[in-house]
């Protein structure tokens, strides 16, 4: 009885129409506000109830001072559903979602969870539920099917906890996160029969990270590749070489692949995934050349 949900004129757009409609006293449309949605949010939470703020990435960029001074400094449980979390096609270069990474998981309190399919997205939810404190739950705008599982029937997905989805022996891990698993795992495979055996990690918790992961890939990886659908700059490869840097790990060979210092324009999602480097395709490129290149290089050289 306690979970609400706000939006800021999103209601069709993050799938909330059907929720609205069976729970009418429990949802709040404050139109094309979304500063006051996240207030609104976070006094919900004061009041004893659990409110989902569902706003596109893009737009929760309106709402930055709002997040981290009305939920996070009081700790407050809001739970933040982000969508058009990534690139969004046809909508153009404001809609992109391609900045929250960096911008949420800045703020002291806030936990930042990225699932990279829809039973992570399911479970996560679950844990955004059950957790006592703002909580960010970043997905696309692609990717959910008519198969989305049972949320009753879903386990919650432990906060800081990766899963490693493929074991290498070659000494390379690709650490990805959110859409970015799949092609990456794809990627790998592809590198496999080019004599790359990659390790490939679906990290999917931004904040904190897995740093267990991290410790047990420095014993035996020289060549780090983190992959994100994301701005290079403050996101998912920044906070994992933070990280490394912050734990004493040994020093390793470093690629961050992921969008570079620019807006993406209007087009199909695959077609720029494709420009951008970021389909399996791409992906692999990227790596091939990197580890190429760094093969014999000496330890302790870092590489953007």
């Amino acid at each position: 009885d306690k979970l609400c949900a706000v939006t800021a004129a999103m209601a069709s757009g993050t799938g909330l129409s059907k929720f609205a409609e069976a729970f009418p006293d429990r949802f709040f449309d404050v139109a094309i506000a979304e500063q006051h949605a996240v207030t609104m949010g976070a006094g919900m939470a004061k009041g004893g109830l659990k409110p989902v703020v569902a706003i596109y990435s893009t737009f929760l960029q309106r709402g930055f001072d709002q997040v981290l001074h009305d939920a996070a400094i009081q700790n407050l449980p809001v739970i933040f559903a982000v969508d058009r979390a990534g690139l969004v096609g046809a909508d153009g270069a404001t809609h992109q979602g391609m900045f929250d990474m960096s911008y949420l998981r800045l703020i002291p309190n806030v936990t930042v969870l990225v699932p990279s399919n829809e039973a992570e997205l399911n479970g996560m939810l679950k844990t955004a539920f059950n957790h006592n404190g703002p909580i960010a739950v970043r997905f696309p705008r692609t990717g959910i099917t008519d198969e989305f599982p049972n949320y009753l029937e879903t386990e919650p997905i432990p906060i800081g906890e990766s899963v490693t989805v493929r074991e290498g022996q070659g000494g390379v891990a690709l650490l990805a996160i959110g859409t970015m698993v799949a092609p990456s795992l794809e990627a790998a495979e592809a590198l496999s029969e080019k004599g790359i055996d990659a390790t490939v990690v679906n990290m999917r918790s931004l904040k904190p990270l897995d740093r267990e992961v991290l410790a047990r890939l420095a014993e035996n990886h020289h060549d780090i590749i983190t992959v994100e659908e994301h701005t290079i700059a403050g996101g998912f490869g920044s906070a994992v070489q933070e990280a490394w840097d912050q734990d004493d790990l040994p020093p390793v060979r470093w690629k961050r692949i992921g969008i570079k210092d620019h807006f993406v324009e209007h087009g199909s999602r695959d077609d720029m995934l494709h420009r951008l480097g970021l389909d399996s395709e791409g992906i692999a490129r990227t790596v091939e050349a990197f580890v190429t290149h760094s093969h014999g290089a000496a330890s302790g050289v870092y590489r953007q």
